[in-house]
């Protein structure tokens, strides 16, 4: 029986591996693009996602009360992860950053299931630079809530994921750009079958 993470993967490959000539959202051009929007907005992505996802928190021990990043790359993330841990029976809520906050109502930065002092899991579609994952952090801390951990859907494998570590996140990366390539192309990445 295949894994979720495989399927996850596999259906990554298939939907959101875009390969062309693209203009990243750090203005550098690459051969491949990641739109994993596709992948994550899909029916079969979101279950996948609830359980790779909320499967990872537990590993490595996290307890948080929250979880989410920057809208939108992160929001379908953290829907799929908060209906996930409903179900098992340890509600983990959901929270969406904004890119500016807004200037009217509360003027929030931060909607949904956050309060200061949460825990908080940051979560990312795509890992380049780091920079969306930082900026999150910063504003979750900025509220005083902590960051227990990050969690990136897909790293492009461009530094960004040390770049978050050295920053002192703990960073869980649920596949690679060179994982979905090879998916892609036929043949087997690390620990897909």
């Amino acid at each position: 029986m295949t894994e979720p993470i495989d399927e996850l993967r596999k259906l990554l490959a298939r939907r959101s591996l875009q390969v062309g000539d693209f203009e990243l959202t750090s203005g550098r051009r690459s051969d491949y693009y990641i739109d994993c929007r596709t992948t994550t907005m899909h029916a079969q992505g979101l279950v996948l996602l609830g359980r790779v996802g909320l499967d990872a928190i537990t590993r490595v021990g996290w307890a948080p009360d929250t979880v989410g990043g920057l809208t939108m790359g992160a929001d379908p993330i953290a829907y799929a992860i908060a209906a996930e841990s409903w179900r098992s029976g340890s509600p983990i809520h959901a929270f969406s950053l904004r890119k500016r906050g807004k200037r009217h109502g509360r003027g929030r930065l931060i909607e949904g299931c956050f309060e200061p002092g949460a825990r908080a899991v940051i979560v990312e579609d795509v890992i380049t630079t780091g920079g969306s994952v930082l900026r999150a952090c910063e504003a979750v801390h900025a509220e005083r809530g902590e960051v227990l951990g990050v969690i990136g859907l897909v790293d492009r494998e461009e530094g960004g994921k040390e770049r978050i570590m050295a920053a002192g996140m703990s960073t869980i990366v649920l596949s690679t750009a060179t994982e979905l390539k090879q998916i892609a192309a036929g043949g087997a990445a690390a620990g897909v079958a």
